[in-house]
């Protein structure tokens, strides 16, 4: 059973929230000289470098079993080559602080899902009332009218293709939570490498060998790689097995927050009035869904 949560738990968790919503403004900055599919590449790439070496510092052993490899190609596809690539192309057409805050869909998908594909985990009727609350939020954010002085033409898709990513995640989440047992660290490491060993020749055919971009855009993919792809995964395994899942699912309130704040002071965003009513309903549903007597979802 995982004990009370400590201070060093509090600060993994708002450090983890802190390095994924990060990852928005990361992408917006590396679109600046490296294309949608060599981001989601290059991040992956060095994710999986990354996690390979910190399998090897902890002595994790891989499971190669056929069963625990499938499960790793659906992560590979549903949670790293998908999202990835998606929220990069969407991100040339709306801000950083969109994509984030499009995340905040992730757990209420997944207590749909889980209705469907997780034993045990039916929807109560508090959950049923924090779902609907949710995608009241959520066609709020994506509704007509938001961002329109942006002026792309791709903007519409663009809105849609976040909130495919947010789906891809929670599909992702479902796979993960119904993979035989393994270490996650382990289980990470192979779905990395089998997305990159997708997304490479992918990106050569659409895109050819990429050019060395600019310090400022390379930096940034360097970052996205190295933290929330790579040693994400360590951090958060650290605080599952001290806190436990429920402790960790409080990142999904973070994570929009960060990325609405980061895109406003770094890159300039405007944050409409939408946006923030928007996020207030989606978190009121998580809150409804997720609320004291229940059993909380995973963070996914």
């Amino acid at each position: 059973m995982p004990k009370q949560p400590t201070f060093g738990n509090w600060i993994g968790l708002i450090a983890l929230g802190l390095i994924w919503g990060a990852s928005f403004l990361g992408v917006a900055v590396a679109l600046e000289g490296v294309s949608p599919v060599w981001i989601a590449t290059a991040r992956i790439v060095i994710g999986a470098l990354t996690l390979s070496v910190i399998a090897w510092a902890m002595g994790v052993r891989l499971t190669l079993s056929r069963p625990v490899l499938a499960f790793a190609a659906g992560m590979a596809l549903l949670s790293n080559a998908l999202p990835f690539y998606m929220l990069s192309w969407s991100q040339q057409h709306v801000t950083s602080g969109f994509a984030g805050i499009t995340m905040a869909a992730i757990p209420l998908f997944v207590l749909g899902l889980a209705h469907v594909f997780v034993p045990g985990e039916g929807l109560t009727r508090p959950k049923a009332l924090g779902f609907a609350l949710g995608l009241l939020g959520v066609a709020v954010l994506i509704g007509p009218g938001v961002l329109a002085r942006s002026g792309s033409e791709f903007e519409t898709l663009a809105r849609f293709g976040c909130l495919a990513a947010a789906l891809c995640y929670a599909l992702g989440s479902i796979v993960t939570r119904r993979c035989p047992e393994v270490h996650p660290v382990a289980f990470g490491m192979m779905a990395l490498w089998i997305a990159g060993a997708v997304m490479i020749p992918v990106a050569l055919l659409s895109d050819g060998v990429p050019t060395l971009p600019e310090l400022r855009p390379l930096l940034a993919v360097l970052y996205l790689g190295l933290l929330p792809t790579g040693y994400a995964t360590f951090l958060l395994v650290g605080i599952i097995r001290s806190a436990g899942p429920s402790f960790l699912s409080q990142v999904n309130y973070h994570v929009p927050v960060w990325s609405v704040l980061l895109g406003a002071v770094v890159l300039g965003e405007e944050v409409p009035g939408r946006f923030v009513l928007a996020l207030a309903i989606i978190l009121a549903g998580l809150m409804l869904a997720r609320r004291k007597g229940l059993r909380a979802e995973p963070a996914v």
